[in-house]
């Protein structure tokens, strides 16, 4: 692969679109131009990038826009995740699978590929990082959009006491569903997979329910405390993000859901920690018997430390993918080196790649990094007119 020397990058490839536009399918020509040079500069076998620039060209003069070919498409979905400045886990940008649905825009039909999607990815445990690209936005359209944070999210349920039941990062999401239909099962749980939901403008908005065998989840249990394995906490093993737009080449994808695999701290250190999630910690300190008068027991980090184990132990247990923070900061300090041989400038969000226990003792948290974020990028979910998004 030839280099691209980070000195020399276009203007377009390093200053960054606003997060939240209105999409409009508009191009721009200088965007566009920049990354066929950059395909072509990172694959010369491809030849002069001359003929490919015209043409690119002749199409938005002719349409407003152009259409990528297949290896622009996964060129740039794997650079899109190369340059995603919060994610640790980019060692393996190049064994992305790319799934091609741009012809696929309805939004029933985009919901129920998004279950293949997830089918795909999960691969029975051994889980693949997988993307799938369902139709652009274009000059005079409108393109689908996926309501849904993640493919998978759990339920949440407010109580007549104030109290939440499931996850209460989705409290609006489920009203959402409510309000349009969904049926949650007769006997609510702490983890009710939620509907998929995709809107497009003018479009009736789909509401598709996902089943249970598509869903792999892992029960919870801890090498040293049975009573753990008791409580009925589980977590599903793909971590699916469908709320994000892909931004290839000056063209949106406003549905574009991607997943690699889990670091555990993010099940075990957020999902099922933080207080407005599932807050486990204070039962988990109270069942081990920890002192609890004062926080300078540490007991909460004694708690997490356990808790984070304990999905650790549980997704070895059932032969589902998932690394530590310890190896996966490991893993990105390789990748960094990997990029740098390469020429090329590695973007990273220090509060992000550091993880979230035991921070300083990985190796990502004693240095700096490049801040100024590339493209092809992975952007926050605009909010076209008529479009209503959950966050």
């Amino acid at each position: 692969m030839t280099p691209v020397p980070t000195d020399v990058l276009p203007r377009s490839l390093t200053a960054l679109p606003p997060a939240q536009v209105e999409i409009t399918g508009e191009i721009d020509i200088a965007e566009a131009e920049d990354f066929v040079r950059q395909h072509h500069t990172e694959h010369p076998e491809l030849g002069p990038v001359e003929d490919r620039l015209a043409e690119v060209h002749a199409e938005i003069a002719a349409t407003g826009t152009y259409r990528h070919t297949t290896e622009e498409l996964t060129f740039g979905a794997r650079v899109a995740w190369r340059n995603s400045s919060r994610c640790i886990g980019r060692l393996y940008w190049r064994s992305l699978k790319v799934r091609d649905q741009r012809e696929v825009s309805a939004p029933a039909d985009v919901a129920q590929d998004c279950v293949e999607h997830l089918r795909v990815a999960t691969n029975k445990g051994k889980i693949r990082p997988v993307i799938t690209v369902y139709a652009p936005a274009e000059p005079g359209t409108h393109a689908p959009q996926i309501v849904n944070e993640q493919i998978i999210r759990y339920a949440a349920y407010r109580g007549a006491d104030g109290g939440v039941l499931g996850d209460a990062r989705n409290l609006a999401l489920t009203e959402l569903a409510l309000k349009r239909g969904w049926k949650p099962p007769a006997t609510r749980g702490p983890f009710d997979v939620l509907p998929l939901m995709v809107n497009c403008q003018g479009q009736e908005p789909a509401l598709v329910e996902i089943a249970a065998d598509d869903v792999l989840e892992v029960s919870l249990s801890h090498p040293d405390f049975p009573w753990l394995g008791k409580l009925g906490v589980k977590w599903h093993a793909v971590p699916a993000i469908s709320n994000m737009r892909l931004r290839i080449g000056g063209i949106d994808y406003p549905s574009a859901p991607f997943n690699g695999w889990y670091m555990g701290t993010e099940i075990g250190a957020r999902n099922l920690a933080d207080s407005d999630r599932y807050d486990l910690l204070p039962y988990l300190a109270k069942r081990m018997g920890l002192d609890m008068s004062s926080e300078a027991t540490l007991w909460r980090d004694r708690a997490l430390v356990e808790l984070n184990r304990a999905v650790l132990h549980s997704f070895a247990e059932a032969g589902v993918t998932i690394t530590d923070h310890h190896t996966e900061s490991q893993r990105f300090l390789t990748h960094l080196e990997k990029e740098e041989a390469a020429g090329r400038s590695c973007p990273a969000d220090w509060s992000w790649i550091v993880p979230p226990v035991s921070g300083g003792l990985t190796p990502v948290y004693h240095r700096y990094y490049d801040t100024d974020e590339l493209l092809p990028n992975f952007f926050p979910a605009s909010k076209p007119s008529g479009c209503p998004v959950s966050h």
